[in-house]
């Protein structure tokens, strides 16, 4: 297994980026955690209501949420402690970015499933 990432914003809906990271993430052999506080398993990969109940290291927390729905998720994401955030297409936010890089989490504004095809994840 490679490292750990968790997934924020997963979703079930094939159509969504999230949901294809999850996939293409699982299928290049990482750890995935997705997380989102109402969905069922993705694909039969447990999903997680919170960062919180993740009881693994996390190395890389790749976000699929608009800043609305990211910002008040900021102190669960540094006290997560990943290596990085990413923050897809979508997902940026300057506040998030800030507090994490204060914390001394890089934080990437790039496209996951990019990342994983052409082997820079």
């Amino acid at each position: 297994m490679k490292c750990n990432v968790a997934v924020l914003g997963a979703s079930c809906n094939p159509e969504r980026y999230s949901y294809k990271a999850v996939k293409m993430l699982s299928e290049d052999d990482y750890s995935v955690f997705p997380v989102h506080p109402s969905e069922k398993p993705i694909d039969d990969i447990r999903c997680y209501p919170s960062l919180n109940a993740i009881q693994e290291p996390l190395d890389t927390i790749t976000v699929y949420l608009s800043e609305k729905n990211s910002i008040s998720l900021v102190d669960e994401i540094i006290e997560s402690n990943p290596r990085r955030v990413i923050l897809n297409p979508g997902a940026e936010n300057n506040e998030l970015k800030r507090q994490c890089e204060s914390a001394g989490i890089q934080v990437q504004e790039a496209c996951t499933l990019v990342l994983v095809k052409t082997g820079q994840f």
